[in-house]
């Protein structure tokens, strides 16, 4: 016993006596300081900057879930994003090496439209349209990447709340805009902002409920936004949206990584920017997509569940990049 404890005191003691030799850990970048006034400012200057753009853009497309689809057997493709205020987009995913369009996608901000040549499918319906699909990747709506590529402002009148924020060893300020929630109807609560000034009158909910509309991120390395969150009535996430990559771009700056995470709609999709032009007009039928000829028409708007075939006799547009 006494040999076997000298042992072990002896290996302790070797172990204690060791050295190891630990690289130096990379000094932490300095963090910048700013006031609630200073950020909203920020924002809104970057908010205001971009009336239009023109992408070249790698997309890849993920979700939570097993699913099928055109863009599943791409798993990343390239493609076009033609984007101008107030809501009208237009995004096409090309396939690799050959440069064949796999989907086109169109939105004006009332309503949407989606070709996907290899399913001979033409889709359409309300930009608002609210529907669950099996596949998360049939939940790409061409409207949630308006809301990722242009902000709106914050206006004097709007409630903003001012916090300092710590996720590992990152550090942020967090600007928290509110609003109003929208008042209960004796049939149920609305989606917020969906009131009209008659119900908002007659309802017994009293001015003071808030509820948050969205929270902007700040970087304190460099104070860029590097988050937004949209969230919908009732606390519900609609897009959590990160930026990265921040590059000059003419007489401002753009993040050329943007991801966009929808968790309701079950999918994400990463964008990262190629080439870009900005602010320059973008002729409108450049937005537009017509039925292509002998294609199945899917109206949303219709029957949910229900594919209606329609030729509608036209040629399709091809846009220009």
């Amino acid at each position: 016993m006494a040999s076997s404890a000298a042992v072990l005191a002896s290996a302790f003691g070797c172990a204690v006596s060791q050295k190891t030799v630990v690289k130096p850990a990379q000094a932490p970048a300095a963090l910048q300081t700013a006031t609630k006034e200073q950020l909203i400012d920020s924002y809104n200057r970057q908010a205001q900057a971009i009336q239009s753009l023109n992408a070249g853009v790698s997309m890849k497309l993920t979700a939570g879930s097993a699913y099928s689809g055109v863009i599943e057997q791409y798993h990343e493709v390239n493609g076009f994003i033609l984007a101008a205020r107030p809501a009208s987009i237009r995004v096409i995913g090309q396939a690799p090496v050959v440069s064949k369009n796999i989907f086109d996608m169109v939105s004006d901000g009332s309503t949407f439209s989606i070709y996907i040549p290899s399913k001979n499918k033409f889709i359409v319906g309300p930009a608002d349209l609210e529907r669950r699909a099996e596949k998360p990747i049939e939940n790409l709506r061409p409207q949630h990447l308006v809301d990722a590529l242009f902000w709106p402002a914050i206006t004097d009148q709007t409630p903003v709340l001012f916090e300092e924020a710590s996720e590992g060893a990152s550090r942020f300020y967090i600007l928290t805009v509110v609003r109003a929630q929208a008042p209960q109807s004796s049939v149920g609560a609305s989606d917020a902002g969906s009131a009209t000034p008659g119900q908002q009158e007659s309802s017994q909910r009293p001015a003071a409920n808030w509820e948050i509309a969205r929270k902007i991120w700040f970087d304190r390395t460099d104070l860029r936004i590097s988050r937004i969150e949209n969230l919908a009535a009732s606390g519900k996430v609609g897009s959590d949206v990160a930026y990265a990559n921040w590059q000059n771009t003419a007489s401002t700056a753009y993040p050329w990584q943007i991801n966009v995470t929808r968790p309701s709609d079950d999918y994400q999709l990463q964008i990262t920017l190629k080439k870009l032009t900005v602010n320059e007009p973008i002729a409108a039928d450049r937005f537009s997509l017509p039925q292509p000829p002998g294609t199945d028409l899917v109206d949303l708007s219709e029957n949910p569940g229900a594919d209606t075939h329609k030729d509608s006799g036209q040629s399709p547009k091809e846009p220009q990049h």
